[in-house]
């Protein structure tokens, strides 16, 4: 009987050094698989040191802001903007003044975002926006 129990508290151990092993490689699957799928980095940080675009090196041109950000609108005329080269869509606007188009298209009007949604540009390029889409809809 002794012998039996022997055989059977090592026959034990052998299942709970096995079921230990087991459930740590278990764990490590699920940890791996539970752990977040990005970081949140603060300034300060060292992963914080992410390189910036660098701003255009000279001004664009109205034509280039045009056609990277104002086109999406006002080629179509989504969402009620004047459309481009459309005089009839344009002239009770531009009979308000090219400062008005200049703080509606900077602050944003109804529903035009403010300066279109590019958010890179400079007043003077949302200016010069303004101005290629007036001279282009006389």
């Amino acid at each position: 009987m002794k012998k039996t129990m022997g055989l059977l508290a090592a026959a034990g151990l052998s299942v709970m050094v096995s079921a230990g092993a087991v459930s740590a490689d278990l764990n490590e699957e699920m940890q791996e698989r539970l752990k977040p799928v990005g970081e949140v980095c603060m300034s300060g940080d060292d992963c914080a040191a992410a390189p910036v675009a660098a701003a255009p090196a000279e001004p664009r041109s109205g034509v280039e802001v045009y056609e990277a950000h104002c086109q999406t609108c006002h080629a179509t005329g989504a969402a009620g903007a004047p459309k481009y080269g459309n005089a009839g869509d344009w002239g009770p606007r531009i009979a308000k003044g090219i400062e008005t188009l200049y703080t509606h298209a900077w602050s944003g009007f109804n529903a035009m975002p403010a300066k279109g949604l590019c958010m890179s540009c400079s007043e003077d390029e949302v200016h010069k926006a303004v101005d290629h889409m007036v001279e282009g809809s006389k």
